[in-house]
């Protein structure tokens, strides 16, 4: 799996030249409702197994969580089940927050 920081998924949702992620948000709703990533999927972790079918196994994915451990075993998942475009947010979007938008809360 590849990993990128927060302001390299800024660079890239920015470029309009390379296709967009699908950013996936895998922490708890309540978490979502917090602070999330604008344009972010919200499927918390312990509903991935059954609903990545819903998931193109060929796009580009971003896992968001937290701090980036529950989004990286998402990830892994992911690819143990066939999707080979799969990245891991760094510092997840804690690092979002502190370096890319401050006006972002955090918890």
């Amino acid at each position: 799996m590849d990993h990128i920081t927060a302001p390299e998924l800024a660079a890239w949702l920015a470029d309009d030249s390379r296709p967009a992620p699908l950013l996936l948000d895998v922490r708890e709703p309540w978490e979502f409702a917090t602070c999330h990533i604008a344009g972010a999927v919200p499927m918390p972790m312990n509903s991935v197994p059954e609903r990545m079918q819903e998931l193109d196994d060929d796009a580009p994915v971003v896992c968001i969580c937290h701090h980036g451990a529950r989004s990286m075993s998402v990830a892994a998942f992911l690819e143990r089940n066939g999707f080979t475009r799969v990245t891991n947010l760094t510092g997840g979007v804690h690092a979002w927050a502190l370096q890319v938008d401050g006006s972002m809360p955090t918890y």
